[in-house]
């Protein structure tokens, strides 16, 4: 299940079921501790370390879709030839989703920390920029530039 393919055929027997179910719950499974790791370097603040496996990731997210269409096309093959194979299915979807979920949830945190630095760097830039004295304070310099960064996290 980790490469993905463009077409399926139906599952035909219960070792096609099985094998399918257990090729598809590896890649939820692998998919789940990478979002996991990722959630967990980005919560400490080691941005480039959870950014690093992205490409894998992409891997993953595409053969975990295609798993999935494929599971749609074939529910009552499933049900039919590994009905006990299903909870576990299930469990690693729950699973999956809750990694999800913290993934996103770490992710606004890590951008929101990153826009407040960036502010207040920028507010810092720009306070030191102006010209001091007495009375009402004076337009900036026309030198001044303005603070550009990058919103991609």
């Amino acid at each position: 299940m980790a490469e993905p393919r463009a077409a399926r055929p139906g599952l035909t027997g219960p070792v096609e079921a099985e094998s399918f179910v257990a090729a598809f719950a590896g890649t939820i499974g692998e998919l789940t501790a990478l979002l996991e790791e990722e959630s967990t370097y980005l919560a400490a603040g080691r941005i480039r370390e959870g950014l690093a496996r992205e490409e894998r990731k992409s891997q993953l997210a595409a053969g975990y879709m295609l798993g999935l269409e494929h599971a749609k096309r074939n529910a009552v093959a499933l049900a039919r030839f590994a009905p006990h194979a299903l909870p576990g299915l299930q469990a690693a979807q729950v699973a999956l989703r809750t990694a999800v979920e913290r993934n996103q949830t770490v992710v606004a945190t890590a951008r929101a920390v990153s826009e407040g630095l960036v502010r207040g760097v920028a507010e810092e830039v720009a306070r030191r920029s102006s010209p001091r004295g007495y009375g009402a304070p004076a337009p900036a310099a026309a030198s001044a530039r303005p603070l550009v960064y990058s919103a991609r996290l």
